[in-house]
C-alpha cells in the first residue's frame, strides 16, 4: 500500500487503487445523511429496523439495542423450555426406572403381571395398562390372569404394522381386543409390542388413557421401548423360554 492510501490493482494493469478505509466509510455517511433511507433494503438486509428521528437522521444504536434485545428475549425463552423440558424428561425417567425395579422384584410370575396391569398405571401416571397374547393352536382361548387378554392371529400386525414395534394414537375410541371392558374408556393409546421367544406368538404392552391427547404419534417412545425390552426379558426367564 502506498503512502496515500493506494495499492496496485491485481488485474496486471499497473492501475493505483485507493482502499477504501472505515473512516471513509464513516466520512461518507455523515456526508449523506439520508443513505440508509434510499437504500432501505440495505438496512433490511443488515437486519436494522431503523427509526428515524428527524428529516434525514436514523438512530442506528436504538435499531442495534431492539434488534439484541429481540435476541436476549428469544434465548430466555429457549432457556426455558430447555429447562422444563429437562424436567420432565427426569421426571419420565425416574418412573420408568421405579417400573423396571417393580418388575424385576415381583417374586412370583402371577405377581408380575400383576405388577404391570394393576401398579404400573399408578407408577407411570398412565391411566390403564394390559397385557395380550396372540393365540396359536396351544393357547387358551382366556388367560386366567386380569389385565391379560388373547388376541386372534394376526391382530398385532393388522394393529401395529409387521416388523414394527409401537403404535401411538390420539383423539381415538379404545379397542376392547386390548383393553377389555375399560375400551370405552380409552381416548388415547399406546400399543408396545412383545417379542419374549421365538418359539412363542408376539404379545403386546397396552397403555390407555382417558385424555384424547396424552399419547400421538409425534411422541418418543424410547423409553417405553426400553420397559417392554425389560418385561420381554423378564417373561422369557420366568416362563424359561428361549430367545
Amino acid at each position: 500500500m502506498g503512502s496515500d492510501g493506494t495499492v496496485t490493482a491485481p488485474d496486471g494493469s499497473g492501475r493505483q487503487v485507493k482502499v477504501i478505509t472505515a473512516d471513509d466509510v464513516v466520512a461518507y455517511l455523515k456526508a449523506h445523511p439520508d443513505f440508509f433511507e434510499k437504500h432501505a433494503e440495505l438496512a433490511e438486509a443488515m437486519a436494522l429496523v431503523p427509526r428515524v428521528q428527524g428529516p434525514g437522521v436514523i438512530d442506528m444504536q436504538q435499531a442495534i439495542l431492539k434488534r439484541l434485545r429481540s435476541e436476549i428475549e428469544r434465548l430466555k425463552t429457549e432457556r426455558t423450555e430447555i429447562i422444563a423440558n429437562s424436567k420432565q424428561n427426569q421426571i419420565v425417567q425416574n418412573r420408568i426406572q421405579a417400573a423396571v425395579i417393580s418388575i424385576i422384584q415381583a417374586s412370583t410370575f402371577e405377581k408380575m403381571i400383576h405388577v404391570v396391569t394393576h401398579e404400573l398405571p399408578e407408577l407411570l401416571d398412565v391411566d390403564f395398562i394390559t397385557l395380550a397374547i396372540e393365540a396359536n393352536a396351544d393357547a387358551p382361548k382366556r388367560v386366567p390372569v386380569r389385565g391379560v387378554y388373547v388376541l386372534a392371529p394376526g391382530a398385532i400386525d393388522a394393529a401395529i404394522g409387521p416388523d414394527k414395534h409401537a403404535r401411538l394414537r390420539a383423539d381415538i375410541a379404545g379397542e376392547e381386543a386390548f383393553f377389555g371392558d375399560i375400551a370405552r374408556f380409552v381416548k388415547s393409546d399406546v400399543l408396545m409390542r412383545l417379542r419374549v421367544s421365538s418359539g412363542s406368538p408376539d404379545g403386546v404392552m397396552c397403555f390407555g388413557s382417558r385424555d384424547p391427547q396424552a399419547f400421538g404419534p409425534e411422541q418418543a417412545t424410547e423409553l417405553l421401548f426400553f420397559l417392554s425390552k425389560v418385561l420381554e426379558n423378564t417373561i422369557r426367564a420366568w416362563l424359561d423360554l428361549p430367545e
